[in-house]
């Protein structure tokens, strides 16, 4: 195979030539049967694969088949090229995998990982979370759609080439970025935003765009304007520019059978004061329905009012059927990083199990009113710690007296721990008051973050990574010309941990990390264990939980995959218990979801990025 990989600038084609005998030549044809095209696996998000060579009575056989460097062209000198610091999880369809590198998109032999094309950009980089695939349609050939901050570009998913006809030379300009992986169906493109310092107003607005020419089909205001539902949950004028309510997420997912897709939305900004923006704040840290086609709003719901804590539904819903006497229940899963899983009716986003408004502690921060009560799970309980005691702090016998004395002066240096259960507020510290110090569970990296729910559709299982980790903080006067009276700050760094070895141990006791099944028919937790080693610690102790941000997927031989924990292991874990089954461990931490695909060759791999390479697995 040879590759020619010139550096013309963004339009600049780069050209393969499939020569070498065996090689998997890209025929833009649609997914088929044990392939991986979307970034969950399929529109509903599932993490699901129907594959089952690999089973519990070989996975322990499991072993490197292929690696791929993500890293940038190497830098004059010899010095390493740029590192991806991947999040990707790469797709496969048609025969070809596709995935971001550091400065590139990629079309690798999934049996291989023998590179087929390779697409750099002259300037910026490829979002380092994924690349979408559109089928084409008449004479239009099948497409890679990916963003590049502000960019929309897309790609022939055969030659690499930047796609005739989409936007202007394969590019069109979103004006807002997004860093994340478009969603593609019905020849419509469905993007986020995220929001840079400084921005306009309405930023955080999910649109869609035309899959064949780039033109804009609409843009949905998660900042409900005059007139519009939700507008009266802002109090005064406080919606007007309006910044944050960001459709972040990783990917969406979509009900082909409704035509919905489902946006999760995060808190307002500034996040941590609402003294300007009285109200619960809709569409904040919500998930809306909206109809695909036209963007029109056709339910919501709100898994926190007035948010102060940036505990956002961090993913898109999973989407499944319940099973009933009455026949199936359309629902959904969406977690939140207050470590929540809400389990709603997809039809009406009315709670399968029931929610109760929780009576919540007030906020001390003048001017501010928190909202009296958020909205509960009845069913599931919390899938993360929401509460904290004296009696959880770590001791000796769970790890060492090191790691103790450590923590303890930690609390000693924050001055008085103020934690009042789940949605406890940042406290007030006054100029010449004490040091007051809230300490906030889940942590402001959450419980469940943006891995995403995996369901299990033979066993009914919703399957969730979720990290047990603390924040300080408090709320202080903001210097002048702050856009708020008071802004949040807190020791530096602001987790409740402690460096241990070189590596950052938690002050609670453990676990730090864990999975857990939970019965979608009735709500029910199922299994709960802790994922993740500390490797300071003795053989006895070491199972503690790690902290990850990233999820699972599950296949149809009942195995869990995750590489999510911070101790660079990926594992295969028993879907029906929790047990490990097989564990290898990675160069570098594989902060990424995982994926398995059938190859060319037809044999099942198991595929995750490794900060800055991907590895592909398969049996012997």
């Amino acid at each position: 195979m040879l590759t020619i990989r010139p550096r013309g600038g963004l339009r600049a084609a780069v050209i393969s030539v499939l020569a070498s005998a065996g090689c998997t030549s890209p025929d833009g044809g649609a997914a088929g049967p044990g392939e991986w095209p979307m970034y969950r696996g399929d529109l509903a998000g599932t993490g699901y694969s129907p594959l089952s060579e690999i089973d519990e009575s070989n996975v322990s056989s499991l072993r490197t088949a292929w690696t791929y460097s993500l890293r940038g062209d190497p830098l004059p000198g010899g010095e390493p090229g740029r590192d991806p610091n991947s999040q990707a999880t790469p797709i496969v369809v048609g025969g070809v995998m596709y995935l971001p590198a550091a400065d590139r998109v990629v079309a690798l032999d999934p049996a291989t990982g023998g590179e087929l094309w390779s697409y750099i950009l002259d300037e910026g980089s490829p979002s380092r979370r994924g690349v979408a695939y559109w089928p084409g349609g008449g004479a239009e050939a099948p497409r890679i759609i990916f963003a590049a901050a502000s960019r929309l570009i897309a790609l022939d998913a055969v030659a690499g080439t930047p796609a005739a006809g989409f936007g202007e030379g394969g590019v069109v300009e979103m004006g807002i970025p997004y860093n994340s992986v478009p969603l593609v169906h019905d020849n419509v493109v469905v993007v986020g935003a995220n929001t840079p310092p400084g921005a306009p107003g309405g930023i955080g607005n999910a649109r869609a765009f035309d899959a064949r020419t780039g033109e804009r089909l609409w843009e949905f205001s998660s900042v409900p304007q005059p007139g519009e539902i939700g507008h009266d949950s802002w109090g005064g004028d406080s919606w007007v520019g309006r910044l944050g309510v960001n459709a972040w997420p990783f990917y969406f997912t979509v009900d082909e059978e409704r035509s919905l897709v489902f946006l999760p939305l995060a808190a307002p900004l500034p996040w941590h004061y609402g003294g300007d923006r009285p109200g619960d704040n809709l569409f904040g840290n919500s998930v809306v329905a909206v109809d695909i086609r036209t963007g029109a709003y056709v339910w919501h719901f709100q898994t926190i009012h007035h948010d102060l804590w940036d505990h956002d539904p961090p993913a898109p819903p999973v989407l499944f059927d319940i099973p009933s006497p009455d026949g199936p229940v359309p629902a959904l899963g969406v977690t939140t990083k207050s470590g929540y899983l809400y389990i709603l009716n997809r039809d009406t986003g009315e709670p399968v199990f029931g929610v109760d408004e929780m009576a919540v502690p007030p906020s001390d921060v003048p001017g501010e009113r928190a909202s009296p009560t958020q909205p509960v799970p009845v069913s599931p309980p919390p899938l993360a710690r929401v509460r904290f005691g004296t009696g959880d702090l770590v001791s000796a016998e769970d790890t060492s007296p090191e790691h103790v004395e450590a923590c303890a002066a930690l609390l000693a240096s924050v001055g008085d721990v103020h934690h009042a259960g789940p949605f406890t507020p940042w406290v007030y510290r006054s100029p010449d008051g004490p040091p007051r110090t809230t300490l906030l569970f889940p942590g402001l990296v959450g419980g469940p973050n943006w891995g995403g729910v995996a369901y299990d559709p033979n066993r009914g299982y919703l399957l969730v990574f979720s990290q047990d980790l603390g924040s300080f903080g408090w709320l202080e006067e903001a210097p002048p010309g702050s856009p708020v009276p008071y802004i949040r700050t807190g020791p530096g760094p602001a987790s409740f941990d402690v460096e241990v070895g070189g590596a950052r141990w938690p002050c609670h006791a453990p676990p730090w990390g864990r999975m857990t099944a939970v019965d979608a028919t009735t709500g029910e937790i199922v299994w709960q264990e802790p994922v993740g080693v500390t490797d300071g610690l003795p053989p006895e102790k070491a199972n503690t939980g790690r902290p990850g941000r990233a999820g699972a997927i599950v296949t149809a031989s009942g195995l869990v995959f995750v590489a999510a924990t911070d101790d660079a292991r990926l594992r295969a874990l028993s879907a029906a218990t929790g047990e490990e089954l097989w564990v290898t461990r990675l160069e570098r931490r594989g902060n990424a979801n995982p994926m398995t695909y059938l190859g060319p060759d037809g044999r099942q791999y198991l595929a995750v990025a490794a900060t800055d390479e991907i590895v592909a697995f398969r049996l012997p």
